[in-house]
């Protein structure tokens, strides 16, 4: 494998067909991400690739370009896609259907997403209507594929994305079975943020003479991020995180359990704060409401567990706060990658207590991230000037109608929304 030079230059330039550059344009995108300015011409001409980059660096469109492209022409039988997508999470999921379904329609292809946590009629329905590119997460799809809905013996285009949290979810084992199903000679895509042991296990057994790309370390915090650790008493932790999460910044906050994020989400909304929660306890639709009031403004502050670390591409994050410190330095960077996302400056806040300062610092020192430290109260002049000027206050009372303004809105601001938010408009030129 060797290491290939990342490239400047348009998408014309890197070999888009017509088509796709109309769909490109129309959503203001008109300059590649170096991520995706590397892979292209290797991607188009089909070969495989491996493909470095922390989250937030456009690794989907140097996937979904090429997923489009090559595609383009084929003929797709019943139950049997052309185009492969595995990824992590659902959330995720929602997020690559929504960037890939312009780019396909350009080019005559169909793309449906399969995943758990809602009924399979619909999904069975897309196979069976011959859909050309699937977006699935693996428990899913396997069990579709054991029923007798799905078979890959037809899949030309395989991607992994997000390849090292699939092998912190566990999912590796289902997912060398779903690529072992596909053919041999296809092409293969896996993109991940960093490549360790594990993800080494998959480019050995599943990729041939890949292109390798990589455009960024694979542990170092973007430098547009600025890093906060503020030690608080175990009784400020609340009021502390409300008077970060209280100013006009779009803010994420992470807990490290369900338990945690509903109730400093009840806290929060008490503290007169617009916030929304995303964890594993809320139904399918729950959680896509909730994400979608995040990414419209309806709901301003998000709190979310792990599940929200690699699920969660909406530009305009200004503000991630660890609410609790995450438990290993991974986490700490994925989190922390929600915000400086397409160019943008970030802040990131992690909230300690006098007990966590040792776990913390050898968190941060793997992390390769000497933060700005100090200790804070609630009323800490400091808290102010990160936060900014304070939004207006929202009655307890009137927190249900972030979700309600979900649940209203038009398509344009459901998933499709989210998705622009992740990395559209972030790449007009400027």
């Amino acid at each position: 494998m060797t290491e290939v030079a990342t490239l400047h230059a348009s998408f014309a330039e890197l070999g888009v067909p017509g088509p796709l550059l109309g769909a490109l344009g129309g959503a203001g995108i008109t300059v590649p991400f170096p991520i995706q300015a590397a892979t292209l011409p290797d991607a188009l001409a089909g070969r495989d690739i491996l493909g470095r980059g922390r989250t937030g660096s456009g690794k989907t469109l140097g996937f979904s370009i090429p997923l489009a492209a090559r595609l383009a022409g084929g003929h797709t039988s019943a139950g049997r896609p052309r185009g492969l997508v595995l990824v992590p999470t659902r959330e995720l999921a929602s997020q690559v259907h929504a960037v890939l379904v312009p780019l396909a329609r350009a080019m005559n292809l169909t793309v449906a997403t399969i995943f758990g946590g809602t009924g399979q009629n619909a999904q069975v329905s897309a196979l069976h209507n011959r859909v050309d590119i699937v977006v699935a997460c693996p428990g899913r799809l396997a069990d579709l594929i054991e029923q007798g809905h799905c078979h890959l013996g037809d899949v030309e285009i395989s991607v992994l994305d997000e390849a090292d949290h699939m092998a912190d979810l566990g999912f590796l084992p289902v997912v060398r079975r779903l690529l072992a199903a596909t053919p041999a000679g296809g092409q293969r895509m896996l993109f991940s943020a960093t490549l360790d042991n594990a993800v080494d296990v998959l480019v050995r057994r599943f990729l041939s003479d890949p292109a390798v790309h990589s455009v960024d370390s694979a542990t170092a915090a973007p430098s547009a991020m600025v890093h906060h650790l503020l030690t608080v008493e175990p009784a400020d932790r609340v009021g502390v995180v409300a008077a970060l999460a209280g100013g006009r910044t779009r803010s994420l906050v992470f807990t490290r359990t369900k338990h945690g994020a509903q109730k400093l989400t009840r806290q929060l909304a008490r503290a007169g704060v617009s916030v929304a929660e995303l964890h594993g306890d809320l139904g399918q639709g729950a959680r896509e409401r909730n994400l979608a009031s995040f990414a419209s403004g309806a709901a301003r502050v998000l709190v979310a567990t792990d599940i929200a670390a690699r699920g969660i591409h909406v530009d305009g994050i200004g503000l991630v706060i660890h609410a609790d410190p995450p438990a290993e330095h991974k986490a700490y960077l994925h989190r922390s990658g929600r915000t400086a996302r397409a160019g943008a400056d970030g802040v990131v806040i992690t909230v300690q207590n006098p007990a966590q300062a040792a776990d913390v610092r050898g968190l941060m020192r793997r992390a390769g991230v000497r933060p700005l430290s100090t200790s804070v109260g609630p009323g800490s002049a400091l808290l102010r000037s990160i936060a900014g000027p304070p939004a207006a206050r929202t009655a307890p009372a009137e927190q249900p109608a972030a979700a309600a303004a979900a649940l209203t809105a038009s398509p344009a601001t459901g998933r499709g929304a989210v998705a622009l938010s992740a990395g559209y408009r972030g790449r007009r030129r400027r």
